[in-house]
């Protein structure tokens, strides 16, 4: 196991495949499935070269290489960050123990479903997103895309490595699945609910990469966490590489609100639909939209399969070590907010074992007001009134204590009749939606971009946003 790369190799690695020849022949006849599966659910827009980063190492510094590279001839590998010998396992009935190098076989199924969920979001977001180049507001935003798109690829192989590898004829089969599976098919939709949810425009794209990847940041860095080692050096590269994708949302709606702050202050109005610009409420309900549906991922509030991978020492919480508590939970408790039937809401005592899920979430939701801080500093700036919030957590919720109750942004619970009455208020309209894509207009010229985003302030690596991100035909 080395920091290098291997590119001399027909899968890029770091994990000496070549020592292992019926591994290697394995993940060699999936590669070509993988390559048809890019070729018909990858992206829609053909391009001549996109300037995309490659890992050419796990180190911490200088670890990627920018460069034009055709999408399809994208080097995609396996890269698994460094051993470490002395690495035990941090919480559960195994704490103090070496990690595993390979599978406990009671831990055999728990762990092959954990890897295969994981898996599976991996080529869902490139489906979901397969026709966004034909909208892109600049070069600089499909570049972006792409980078986003390959990456998830890449994370693909990095469960599929894992599955090959450690668990046999089944873990080849799921390997298998993975491909058949599509977002948003009626037959063969994805596993995860958000993953079969349509991304038909940029406003959205810039949501699910702040939203949905961020929740994709808290759930890798759980399974980081594994007592089985190379799941653990697994998701530490691939947290490596997520970082880019929030940054994509994060900046992406920066650059919404600002151009619609920069509109809402030339016009003196805040009704700047008719000049091109997206309005603040719009925004809004595109967040409850995008943050309810991902907060749907997190599970249900309490969850005896969550404590049961914790004290397994499967998966453990968003930074187990640092945590000042015994890493066991059987003596600690969470308070949880709960609906009642008449509209009112109760508070239960429930043991932080049950609530590993909750414990996630409020990581999660603390992590996501962030970037409410950020996009209202913007408005302040330009001396708008309005301010961006998160919806309460039982908004708009499908799994869960609150799945099946009717509850405002607000946190109030009202009857059906009231949340259809509001629902347009609440959630992005068939009308919100088609004037969002009445937008999407692509801007291919370099320098150039669409009216309703601002441009970045920074290109990439350090090129101006002017630079040819894209070669197109």
């Amino acid at each position: 196991m080395g920091t290098k790369v291997d590119y001399d190799s027909k899968i890029p690695n770091n994990v000496d495949l070549s020592s292992d020849r019926r591994l290697q022949r394995a993940l060699e006849g999936w590669q070509p499935r993988f390559m048809d599966w890019w070729a018909e659910m990858g992206p829609a827009l053909e391009t001549q070269g996109v300037y995309l980063r490659t890992a050419v190492s796990v180190g911490r510094d200088g670890w990627a290489h920018f460069d034009h590279v055709i999408p399809h001839e994208y080097r995609w590998g396996i890269f698994l960050t460094e051993h470490d010998a002395d690495r035990r396992i941090a919480f559960g009935q195994h704490a103090g123990e070496p990690v595993w190098q390979q599978v406990p076989g009671e831990y055999r199924a728990d762990l092959q479903r954990l890897i295969v969920i994981q898996g599976d979001t991996e080529p869902a977001s490139v489906e979901q997103q397969k026709l966004l180049g034909l909208t892109a507001p600049s070069l600089y935003d499909l570049r972006n895309l792409f980078q986003v798109n390959v990456e998830e690829g890449r994370h693909l192989w990095a469960m599929v490595y894992l599955l090959h590898a450690y668990f046999g004829k089944e873990g080849r089969e799921e390997a298998e699945a993975l491909l058949y599976r599509n977002s948003g098919s009626p037959d063969q939709p994805r596993i995860l609910g958000a993953f079969n949810e349509e991304t038909a425009d940029w406003l959205a794209f810039y949501m699910f990469t702040y939203f949905t990847d961020r929740d994709g940041k808290y759930q890798l860095g759980t399974l980081k966490e594994s007592a089985f080692d190379p799941l653990s050096r697994t998701c530490e590269f691939m947290l490596k590489e997520e970082a880019h994708h929030m940054f994509v949302g994060t900046t992406g709606v920066d650059r919404v609100v600002q151009r619609s702050a920069e509109l809402i202050r030339e016009h003196d109005t805040t009704d700047i639909a008719g000049f091109g610009g997206i309005p603040l409420e719009i925004i809004q309900r595109y967040i409850n939209f995008h943050y309810s549906v991902s907060l749907d991922l997190f599970g249900g509030e309490t969850s005896t399969n969550a404590a049961n991978y914790y004290t397994a020492g499967l998966k453990g919480r968003w930074q187990e070590e640092r945590r000042k508590d015994d890493h066991q939970l059987t003596e600690d408790s969470m308070l949880l907010d709960v609906p009642q039937p008449d509209g009112t809401w109760s508070q239960e005592e429930v043991q932080s074992l049950l609530a590993l899920n909750l414990d996630l979430r409020e990581e999660y939701i603390s992590d996501c007001q962030n970037g409410l801080k950020r996009w209202n500093k913007i408005l302040a700036d330009h001396d708008i009134d309005f301010r961006f919030a998160l919806p309460h957590p039982g908004f708009n919720r499908d799994v869960g204590i609150n799945a099946g109750y009717h509850i405002t942004p607000e946190g109030t619970i009202v009857d059906e009749g009231t949340w259809e009455a509001n629902r347009k208020k609440w959630l992005p309209s068939s009308e919100d939606l088609a004037f969002v894509r009445s937008l999407m207009q692509p801007v291919y010229e370099r320098g150039k971009i669409a009216s309703w985003v601002a441009p970045p302030r920074h290109g990439i690596n350090g090129k101006p946003f002017d630079y040819e991100y894209v070669y197109l035909p």
